[in-house]
């Protein structure tokens, strides 16, 4: 396998691994709630892609860059509406 499709396999498996994320956000979002996400876990989560990004950053590995940017905005915004949405379930 030459460099080019080693790339485009890594930009493969990223781009399917991150879409994984878009149902959880939409429905969160719809839903309004987030009561059966766990916090430690998207917390944990969210802070090991942002160090993947940041080694993807530092190898110059494309793939890893835009698969982990693309997580890191979608479980991002899971955990922020975790925070949010349960903080007024407490009011």
């Amino acid at each position: 396998m030459n460099a080019s499709h080693i790339e485009w396999l890594g930009l493969l498996a990223g781009a399917l691994t991150t879409t994984a994320f878009v149902p959880q956000v939409w429905q969160v979002w719809k839903t309004k709630s987030a009561k059966d996400i766990s916090l430690g876990m998207y917390s944990l989560f969210v802070l090991g892609v942002a160090l993947w990004l940041g080694y993807g950053l530092l190898a110059n590995a494309l793939p890893v860059v835009v698969a982990n940017t693309i997580t890191l905005i979608l479980a991002g915004a899971v955990l922020i509406m975790k925070v949010v949405f349960d903080a007024k379930d407490k009011q």
